[in-house]
């Protein structure tokens, strides 16, 4: 009896039967317990500090390039490169006014940041093909890098050079061009300003799809590149042709005294380009006053650049032609005109001055040649035209 009254108090002991207070006493962890805790608890805070630094080199990571990516097309669009770089197509969207606008847009520093070589833009003004192609690609060949090509014709003309042709892609947007009328100088001055889109053209040289060049091309560009003047003729002619056709409504832009005349086929050099192009106090006299049998071709560009710029004109074209059968074009040459004696008439012209000295090398070209020309000028070209 009394070991089970013992047994049971061993049981219930601590606990107060009579409502006092009850004491619970607790074990104390084991000693490997708390370790292991304490362990846990470091690798836990370890771990916090590498994932925060983790992350926050990811987001750093992920946002400059995001930063980057936004601002690389501003720091394209403002290189220099963007804007020296010629137009890799011709064919654009820009009506006349806006390609005008666009071309006369003119760097008032003298000096160029990057390493310019300057080139001759050769433009051609035609109505469809160009039959000596092949003569002038033989002139051309090897000097990519100092020349530039430009062909207005009909809208309604497809060209069909080859790939491999300097004159492949090279036409410009183009509308008609009536003779004698503005829009003949509309052509003249798109064909310009497509050519001075690009920055390395110096100079420009308007050509016929007839036009044939006289020397090899080392030659021409060192005869133009050292000129002190571009190639226009502006003469003051006091017959019907010339001052007959002036029109007193021109005044005060254009009085008599500063009429000219000079062929349509010019040389011209960037400053006097950019001039021709933006134009816009002397287009419209010559537009409403200037019409057949004034020839507006022959009188707009050499009155407009006497009275503008006098003292960088040659006065004189670099252009030859045979106007000594009469009428209103000048001769045309064909296969038996490619002789020896042809040759020698055209180097026997009277002396010119080339930069203010007398010189018997006074022209670059000639017109006017018939397609079947050029076989026999291809068969010969070494002989009569030194290439």
């Amino acid at each position: 009896m009394k070991s089970r009254v013992g047994s049971h108090g061993s049981l219930e002991e601590g606990k107060d039967t009579g409502g006092a207070r009850v004491v619970t006493q607790y074990k104390p962890l084991p000693l490997r317990l708390l370790q292991f805790l304490l362990l846990f608890l470091g690798l836990g805070i370890v771990f916090s500090f590498v994932s925060m630094y983790m992350v926050r080199y990811s987001v750093v990571q992920n946002v400059i390039p995001m930063v980057q990516s936004r601002f690389q097309p501003c720091i394209q669009q403002l290189s220099l490169e963007s804007w020296i770089r010629p137009p890799s197509n011709l064919l654009h969207s820009m009506n006349d006014s806006q390609l005008f606008w666009r071309a006369s847009i003119v760097p008032q520093i003298k000096d160029y940041p990057f390493n310019r070589t300057r080139k001759i833009a050769f433009m051609f003004l035609t109505r469809g093909p160009l039959p000596l192609a092949p003569l002038w690609e033989r002139f051309l060949k090897g000097n990519d890098e100092l020349f530039s090509i430009y062909i207005h014709s009909l809208p309604s003309y497809i060209p069909d050079f080859p790939p491999s042709s300097v004159f492949h892609g090279r036409q410009i947007p183009s509308k008609v061009a009536e003779w004698g009328r503005m829009s003949m100088c509309d052509a003249e001055r798109r064909l310009l300003a497509n050519a001075l889109l690009d920055i390395s053209n110096e100079w420009f040289v308007l050509l016929s799809e007839a036009c044939i060049p006289l020397h090899n091309f080392k030659a021409v560009y060192h005869y133009i590149s050292r000129s002190r003047y571009s190639f226009m003729g502006a003469v003051d002619e006091p017959g019907p042709y010339g001052r007959g056709r002036y029109n007193t409504n021109m005044t005060p832009e254009v009085n008599l005294t500063e009429w000219r005349k000079g062929s349509q086929w010019f040389e011209v050099n960037r400053k006097l380009a950019v001039d021709i192009v933006k134009d816009e106090v002397y287009y419209p006299k010559f537009e409403q006053f200037c019409r057949p049998a004034c020839y507006v071709d022959e009188h707009y560009f050499p009155t407009m650049l006497t009275i503008e710029s006098p003292r960088l004109l040659a006065n004189r074209t670099l252009t030859w032609v045979d106007w000594s059968r009469g009428g209103a074009h000048p001769a045309t040459f064909g296969k038996a005109d490619i002789t020896d004696q042809f040759f020698k008439k055209i180097s026997d012209s009277p002396l010119c001055i080339y930069n203010n000295q007398p010189t018997s090398l006074c022209f670059l070209f000639a017109r006017k040649f018939a397609p079947s020309a050029l076989d026999p000028l291809l068969e010969h070209s070494a002989k009569f035209l030194g290439f």
